[in-house]
């Protein structure tokens, strides 16, 4: 037994040095600056971390979130992590989450925005977590649902379960981007459902989207949600626009 731990230990310090020999001649990059990240870095370089542009909204129980929904979705918490801003670093690093097949930073800015939430005393507020969901077209199109990893982030954090398969998205919209406000609401005001209402029946849900801008597809499934018979409803999204 005692020479199978040695080779063991043998294995591990070998993997463990041709990591780091390969980390300095082909260096991973953060995906924020495209600086080379250092070792225990992970996706992001804690410059870009330390310099997110943060909104501080889980210090603020009626903050801009919140009350933007307000008379439109019955809420316990309205939360947005992050500040976008055309041309600045939340941009950038949503445009890699969505489009350039980077779902681990949806789960990195996750688990930190969820640290945040588990040291404010977010952790026992909600039971489970759910992603707005994309229709399976758009789904296989993209490879996987950027919420879902976001979702996964918090969940892992706030150590609270997420599902992704609760809700469903039964027709696939256009994109909302050049879309006004109105538009925007009938553009997804029918288009969530439930697979299963006994999943979300007298639960807490945390409900998470990656960017909120007037709020619409939020407050559709919000409304879905509702309409099955959670208990309460939060949102947290990565960003607010």
């Amino acid at each position: 037994m005692g020479s199978i731990q040695v080779k063991s230990n043998v294995v591990t310090q070998t993997l463990t040095l041709l990591r780091d020999f390969l980390s300095l001649v082909y260096p991973n990059y953060c995906l924020g600056c495209s600086n080379a990240l250092y070792k225990g870095e992970e996706i992001l370089c804690t410059h870009c971390i330390s310099n997110l542009p943060k909104t501080n909204y889980i210090y603020h129980y009626n903050n801009p979130v919140l009350l933007r929904l307000q008379g439109r979705l019955r809420l316990k918490y309205g939360l947005a992590f992050l500040k976008f801003r055309k041309h600045g670093l939340v941009q950038k690093l949503l445009h890699q989450l969505k489009y350039n097949n980077h779902p681990e930073i949806g789960e990195v800015l996750g688990r930190v925005f969820g640290r945040e939430m588990f040291e404010n005393g977010y952790a026992h507020e909600f039971d489970i977590i759910i992603p707005v969901p994309l229709h399976v077209s758009r789904k296989r199109a993209r490879g996987y649902n950027q919420s879902a990893h976001i979702a996964k982030g918090l969940g892992i954090a706030l150590e609270i379960p997420w599902d992704e398969s609760i809700s469903t998205r039964r027709v696939s919209t256009k994109t909302q981007t050049h879309k006004t406000k109105t538009e925007r609401w009938h553009n997804v005001e029918s288009v969530f459902d439930i697979f299963d209402e006994d999943k979300i029946r007298g639960k807490r849900i945390l409900l998470v989207d990656d960017v909120m801008t007037t709020g619409a597809t939020l407050e559709a499934c919000g409304i879905c949600l509702l309409n099955g018979g959670c208990k309460e409803l939060s949102i947290a999204c990565l960003a607010e626009a």
